[in-house]
């Protein structure tokens, strides 16, 4: 089983981040006038810091210029992150997550050799995966139990030019990280038949990009147009990509948005039990009555047990063997932490604003910021509903049918 005993470069780095956040990130995020008026606006001023900081390459391996962490250190710098800010961590949580998968995993030498430089030498080059598109639904809970709908498929369309180039037409929306990203992963039909991953520039001809700022997700997000957009042949990824990117989404994989719910949770509760000890009430600080005491109580258990799950999800998609030799069970760890931790911290987050009376839903306190942001994560990648549809497959060990395939090369 995982050891629950960090190690020192574990406690440095995790207390390296608590530090950053404490002395830069809330200052600014959790400002009043900030709060009052609703200003989500990534301050890009601290994404820099943080990059600089190697947490936008946290994950690359150290032969590529990044920090090598494993997936458990990954997720206890996004809970502290996401602890100041979710749009941050959910920010640097994906390009960190997709610079592993790319650049160690997926990328040639050669694309290595043409991306990864520009990659690693600024602070502000973040990377997106362009897959959803509008008016396609892939989400499993939809499809309980049966395969995934046809035309849930890939329309983008990718074309032979007569030099070997790709010309993509398309479409894809929702795409985290679409406005600040400077290298997308595109999907794309290709014409030779299948699917595939091409690696396309945001500042390449014909991709335009549209931040959509009422998104109800962390970090921002936007649509992205493909018109008549030219793709150097050797752009494309190899088959193994497409292996890749779908085992991160089997529910076995790294649980980044699990770590930044409980990030969230986590500053809910550490804003209440702060007030909880300054306020007075009937002669008394409030934490000291027994119904604060055990709102307080109730939220530190969920935080726990949460925060358990996750290194434990996080801990298994370290180490696959465990599964394989059943020292774990063979279900979806991080689709487990995802419904337990998201509907958990939505209900330390409403008691933790219960602490604070009338104060808790005052537009220039965090409280309200915390509460939006923990209702984000019940709604995010499917949902809790069709997270527990697929945990439920799960248990009898059904899979989905693949319902595409990269084409061979």
């Amino acid at each position: 089983m995982y050891n629950l005993h960090l190690s020192a470069e574990q406690l440095e780095i995790r207390d390296t981040v608590r530090d950053f956040v404490t002395a830069e990130i809330k200052p600014v995020v959790l400002n009043a006038d900030r709060l009052d008026a609703g200003d989500r606006r990534l301050p890009m001023a601290l994404l820099d810091k943080a990059s600089q900081m190697g947490l936008r390459t946290l994950a690359l391996s150290e032969q590529r210029g990044g920090a090598g962490a494993d997936h458990l250190t990954c997720c206890i710098v996004i809970e502290e992150l996401a602890a100041g800010d979710a749009d941050i961590a959910a920010t640097l949580g994906e390009t960190a997550r997709l610079g592993h998968l790319l650049f160690d995993r997926a990328m040639t030498d050669a694309q290595r050799g043409r991306f990864l430089p520009a990659f690693l030498n600024d602070d502000r080059y973040h990377l997106a995966f362009a897959d959803h598109e509008p008016e396609t639904d892939t989400r499993l809970g939809v499809n309980y139990h049966r395969p995934v709908a046809i035309d849930s498929g890939t329309r983008t369309a990718a074309g032979k030019a007569g030099n070997g180039d790709w010309i993509v037409n398309g479409t894809k929306d929702c795409i985290a990280n679409a406005p600040v990203a400077k290298l997308f992963a595109v999907t794309a039909a290709m014409s030779g038949g299948g699917v595939g991953i091409l690696l396309v520039p945001a500042d390449a001809p014909g991709v335009t990009v549209r931040a959509n700022e009422k998104a109800w997700q962390h970090g921002p997000c936007g649509e992205v147009v493909f018109k008549d957009c030219r793709v150097p042949a050797d752009n494309r990824l190899g088959a193994e990509a497409e292996t890749l990117l779908a085992a991160a989404r089997s529910g076995r994989g790294i649980p980044l948005l699990q770590a930044l719910s409980l990030g969230i949770g986590r500053a809910a509760y550490e804003a209440a039990l702060d007030y909880a000890q300054l306020r007075v009430q009937g002669g008394r600080t409030i934490v000291e009555h027994q119904a604060i005491g055990t709102k307080l109580a109730d939220i530190a258990m969920r935080l726990e047990v949460a925060r358990a799950i996750v290194w434990q999800a996080a801990w298994a998609s370290d180490h696959p063997e465990a599964v394989a030799d059943r020292s774990l069970p063979d279900l979806p760890l991080q689709t487990i932490a995802q419904a337990f931790t998201a509907e958990a911290m939505v209900e330390a987050a409403k008691d933790a604003a219960e602490c604070f009376g009338a104060m808790g839903v005052m537009r220039d306190m965090p409280l309200q910021k915390y509460l939006r942001d923990a209702r984000v994560c019940l709604h995010a990648a499917g949902g809790v509903g069709d997270a527990k549809l697929r945990i439920a497959e799960a248990l009898v060990g059904y899979r989905h049918p693949a319902n595409t395939a990269v084409a061979a090369e």
